[in-house]
C-alpha cells in the first residue's frame, strides 16, 4: 500500500492529519439513541419546536466527548474521528443498508453488531413509520414518484434537512447568551391579543432559547473536560495547551470571542450544532471567514498574543476538524446524486469588504497557505475574486490550482454581487454574500437558499422524441405531444419538449412545496434559526420561512448535453436533410451499433457547444431561457420564490445511466455533461471558446453556474502558464461568468490511477463543485473526469 503523504506545517499538525485521514469512517449510533430517548421522554408534552431544540440539549448534555491528544480546536460529532452519526427521524436505515454501508468498496462505513443490534431493537422500531423520508414518499402523487424513479428529477430532502446557509460576522459579535437575550425580548414583545400566531411564536422562541443552552453546555462540557485532562498531564506543555483550551471554553460560545483563538473555537462549537441539529444539505459554512477574523487577527498580533505561525497552525487544526466529520450516510438516489461524502462546507476567502473595498487581507493568504499545506478534500475551499483584488491573490490562488488537487475553485464577486441584487436583495446584504455547497450564491446570514433537487433537461427531450413515453421502461410518464416523425419544423419539435418540461416542473414543484410544509410541520430546526437574521425577530422557524430571504431552488442538468442534442436534430434533421428522425430515433434505441455513418455526423460534423459556434451556444441559451423562465417567480411554501442553479454533483452519472443514447451520439448509460461545461471532447477550439461560449449564458439570473476546465500540468508551468491561467479567470469574469475549477492532471495519470488506485491514494481531482480522491469515485465517474477535454493555450 502507498503511504499517504505527511502533510501540515508542523509535527502536531501532521500527527492529527494522519489520524484524520487514516482513520476507517464508522456509523456513530450515540446521537439516534439519546434522540429516541429524548423524544420518548417529551413528545406530547412539548410544542415541535421544543421538541426539537430539547434533543440538540439532552444529546450534548448526555454525548461522550472527545479531546484528542494534540488538538487545540475541540469538538466533535460523534466520539472520534470520523464518526457517522445517523439521523433517523430523517431516514431510518434498514439493516440491508446498515450492511451495505459497511460491506461496499467505495468509502464504506465500518457497522459493529452492536449498532446493527441498536438498530435493530431501539431505532427501527421507533423511527420507521414516522421518519421524514416515510411521510414524504407517502405524501407524493403517483406521477411524482414514477419522475422520480424514472430519473427525471431528484429531491434533495428525501434524507437530508433543508440546507444551505453560512454564517454572518455577526456569529462574531455575540455569544449565545447575547442571543438568549433577543429571544427575551421577543417574548416580551408578543401580543397574545391581537397577533394570532403569538402562541406558535412563543413556542418557537422558546425552542431557540432552549437552542442556546445546548450548545452552552456542550462549551462548557469541553472546558471541564479540558480541565480535567490537565490536572493529570505531566507534560507541562501541553498541560498549558488544556488549560488554554478550557479557558477558551469559558468565554466561548456563551460570550462572543475575544481573541483569533476563540473566534475560530466559536465558529467549529456553531459549525457543530447546526449539523447536529438535523443534517442539512451542504454543511454550515463560516461566510467570509479571512474579513471575519481579520479584526481578531489584527488586535492579537498587535499586542503580541499571536504571531503569523500560531494563527496558521489554527487554521490547520479547524482544517482537521472539517475533514474528520464526514457526510453521514447515504442510501438510494440521494446517494447516487451525491455520491461523495465530503460535507460541503465551504471556505469563501477574498471578494470585498461590505463597504465595497478590496476584501483581501492577511488571513485571506494564511488560509491560502493552509490550503496549500494541508492538501485535504473538506473543505470546499474556494476564493472569490474581485476587480478589486490585488493581481497578487489571484496569482497565489492559482499556484495552488495548478498543483492538480481541484482547489480553490474560483468565483466572480461582482456577479454573485448582482446575481443577489437581482433577485431583490440590497446591496448591504448582497455584499456579504457569497458562495456555498459547490456554487450556490445566498445571501449570508439572511436568506435560506433551500436545495429542492436535480432537473434531468436530457431526459425530458429524450420523452419528448418518445411522445411522453420513457424509451428505458415503456411507461407513459408525460403528455402526449405528438410523434417526433411527424414533426415538419424544428419549432414543432420545440414546442412539444417546453410542454414536457412545464408538465415535469409543475410535478417537481409541487412535490417541493409539499416537502417543504412537512418540514416547517414536524423539522424545524430552532438553533440554526437563532443564526439566521430575521428569525428572532419574526418568532418564525427557518424551515417555516422566518428567514429575511426564502428562496427554493432547482438545478438544471446536462446543459453541453442538451444543447448538443437540439443542435444534432435541428442541424440535421431539418435544416440540411441529413438524416431523417427516423432514423435518428432507430440510432438511438440500437446504441448506434450499425450506425456508424450517423453516429460520425452527429459527433464530428454537426455544431458542438462550446466552441464558440453561435449555432449551437445559441441552442444552449434557447433551453437554458425557458428552463430560467419556467423556474424563475415560481412561489415556494415560506413565503419565497424558486430560483435555478445549473450544477450537477454527481447526478449527470445518475441521469445518464437512466437513458438511452443521445441525439448527439452520447451512448445509452453514459454521464450526461457536467455542470454548464460542454460535452466531453465537443470543445475543441481551446479554453477561450469554451468561456465565450459559456458566457452567452445569462449568470446573472441564476444562483449559480459551474464551469469545469482541464489542463495537463505543462500547460499551465511556469510564469507563463500561471498568468495564462489567471488571464482566463479575468477574461471570463469580464463577460459576467460565475465560476469556474480546474483538474491539471494529464489522462495517462488518471488512467494509471484507475488500474493502480493504491499506487495513487493521494490523487485528488475536481469533481464538480467538489474535490474527491480519485481512487473514492465510482468507475463510470472516473471515465467521465478522464474524457473530459484536455484544453490548452
Amino acid at each position: 500500500m502507498a503511504k499517504t503523504k505527511e502533510r501540515g506545517m508542523n509535527d502536531r499538525i501532521r500527527r492529527l492529519r494522519k489520524i484524520s485521514t487514516e482513520t476507517q469512517p464508522h456509523i456513530y449510533m450515540e446521537r439516534a439513541v439519546l434522540e429516541t430517548e429524548a423524544y420518548q421522554m417529551y413528545e406530547g408534552k412539548v410544542s415541535v419546536p421544543e421538541l426539537r431544540a430539547l434533543v440538540l440539549k439532552h444529546f450534548f448534555s448526555h454525548k461522550k466527548l472527545y479531546i484528542g491528544e494534540d488538538e487545540l480546536i475541540v469538538g466533535e460529532k460523534g466520539d472520534y474521528p470520523q464518526s457517522a452519526p445517523t439521523f433517523p427521524e430523517l431516514c431510518c436505515h434498514t439493516l440491508e443498508d446498515m450492511h451495505n454501508m459497511n460491506d461496499r468498496s467505495v468509502v464504506n462505513f465500518t457497522v459493529t453488531e452492536d449498532d446493527l443490534k441498536i438498530q435493530e431493537e431501539q431505532i427501527i422500531p421507533y423511527w420507521e413509520d414516522r421518519s421524514m423520508r416515510r411521510r414524504i414518499l407517502d405524501s407524493m402523487t403517483p406521477e411524482w414518484k414514477e419522475a422520480y424513479a424514472a430519473g427525471i428529477f431528484t429531491e434533495f430532502m428525501e434524507q437530508r434537512g433543508p440546507g444551505h446557509t453560512v454564517g454572518s460576522v455577526k456569529l462574531y459579535e455575540k455569544g449565545y447568551l447575547d442571543y438568549q437575550e433577543d429571544i427575551r425580548q421577543a417574548l416580551a414583545a408578543l401580543d397574545f391579543q391581537h397577533d394570532p400566531e403569538a402562541l406558535n411564536k412563543r413556542d418557537q422562541l422558546n425552542a431557540m432559547s432552549i437552542a442556546c443552552e445546548a450548545i452552552m453546555i456542550l462549551g462548557k462540557r469541553y472546558g471541564e473536560l479540558a480541565r480535567q485532562m490537565a490536572d493529570s498531564c505531566t507534560d507541562e506543555v501541553r498541560r498549558k495547551e488544556l488549560l488554554q483550551i478550557a479557558a477558551n471554553c469559558d468565554i466561548v460560545p456563551a460570550h462572543k470571542p475575544e481573541t483569533f483563538y476563540q473566534a475560530i473555537q466559536t465558529y467549529w462549537f456553531t459549525h457543530l450544532a447546526v449539523t447536529t441539529e438535523l443534517n442539512p444539505w451542504d454543511a454550515y459554512s463560516p461566510g467570509h471567514f479571512d474579513q471575519h477574523l481579520g479584526p481578531f487577527y489584527e488586535r492579537d498580533t498587535e499586542a503580541g498574543i499571536l504571531t503569523r505561525d500560531q494563527a496558521l497552525e489554527l487554521m490547520e487544526c479547524l482544517w482537521v476538524k472539517f475533514y474528520n466529520q464526514p457526510a453521514p450516510p447515504k442510501v438510494g438516489v440521494t446517494l447516487k446524486e451525491s455520491s461523495t461524502y465530503t460535507d460541503f462546507a465551504n471556505i469563501n476567502t477574498g471578494g470585498i469588504t461590505p463597504e465595497g473595498e478590496d476584501g483581501v487581507n492577511e488571513v485571506s493568504y494564511i488560509i491560502l497557505d493552509c490550503m496549500d499545506e494541508m492538501q485535504l478534500v473538506q473543505p470546499n475551499s474556494n476564493v472569490q475574486i474581485s476587480r478589486k483584488n490585488p493581481r497578487r491573490f489571484l496569482k497565489r490562488a492559482c499556484e495552488i490550482a495548478r498543483k492538480g488537487w481541484g482547489q480553490p475553485a474560483f468565483y466572480n464577486t461582482e456577479a454573485i454581487i448582482q446575481e443577489l441584487l437581482n433577485a431583490g436583495k440590497t446591496l448591504e446584504d448582497a455584499r456579504q454574500g457569497g458562495c456555498s455547497g459547490c456554487v450556490e450564491t445566498g445571501a449570508f446570514g439572511n436568506e435560506a437558499y433551500i436545495l429542492q433537487g436535480y432537473f434531468n433537461l436530457p431526459k425530458v427531450f429524450e420523452l419528448t422524441l418518445f411522445n411522453g413515453v420513457d424509451p428505458m421502461t415503456g411507461k407513459q410518464l408525460g403528455p402526449r405531444t405528438g410523434e417526433a416523425k411527424d414533426f415538419q419544423t424544428f419549432d414543432q419539435l420545440w414546442e412539444a419538449y417546453t410542454k414536457q418540461i412545464d408538465h415535469f416542473l409543475d410535478i417537481k414543484v409541487r412535490g417541493s412545496n409539499v416537502i417543504e410544509s412537512l418540514y416547517a410541520k414536524y423539522m424545524p430546526v430552532p438553533f440554526l434559526s437563532v443564526l439566521t437574521n430575521d428569525c428572532i425577530a419574526a418568532g418564525k422557524d427557518y424551515n417555516a420561512g422566518g428567514a429575511r430571504y426564502n428562496t427554493s431552488v432547482i438545478q438544471g442538468v446536462g446543459t453541453g448535453t442538451i444543447a448538443d442534442c437540439l443542435s444534432a436534430v435541428k442541424y440535421n434533421v431539418y435544416d440540411h436533410g441529413n438524416c431523417t428522425m427516423e432514423e435518428l430515433l432507430a440510432a438511438m434505441k440500437e446504441d448506434f451499433r450499425g450506425h456508424e455513418r450517423l453516429l460520425n455526423l452527429v459527433r464530428s460534423h454537426t455544431p458542438k457547444y462550446g466552441n464558440d459556434d453561435d449555432y449551437a451556444d445559441n441552442l444552449m441559451r434557447k433551453v437554458f431561457n425557458y428552463f430560467l423562465d419556467s423556474v424563475s417567480g415560481r412561489p415556494n411554501m415560506r413565503g419565497g420564490t424558486y430560483r435555478v442553479d445549473m450544477l450537477p454533483t454527481t447526478c449527470h452519472v445518475y441521469f445518464g445511466d437512466v437513458m438511452i443514447a443521445s441525439p448527439n451520439g452520447r451512448l445509452a448509460h453514459k454521464p450526461v455533461s457536467e455542470g454548464i461545461s460542454p460535452e466531453k471532447g465537443a470543445d475543441r477550439n481551446g479554453p477561450t471558446a469554451v468561456i465565450k461560449s459559456c458566457a452567452k449564458m445569462d449568470h446573472l439570473k441564476t444562483g449559480g453556474t459551474l464551469l469545469n476546465q482541464k489542463f495537463t500540468p505543462q500547460v499551465v508551468a511556469g510564469e507563463e502558464g500561471l498568468n495564462h491561467m489567471a488571464d482566463l479567470i479575468r477574461t471570463y469574469f469580464d463577460m459576467d461568468g460565475h465560476h469556474i475549477q480546474f483538474n491539471v492532471v494529464g489522462r495517462e495519470t488518471l488512467l494509471a490511477a484507475q488500474r493502480n488506485p493504491e499506487e495513487y491514494r493521494d490523487l485528488i481531482v475536481r469533481v464538480a463543485g467538489y474535490s474527491d480522491y480519485f481512487r473514492n469515485l465510482d468507475k463510470p465517474l472516473q471515465d467521465e473526469i478522464i474524457e473530459r477535454t484536455e484544453q490548452g493555450f
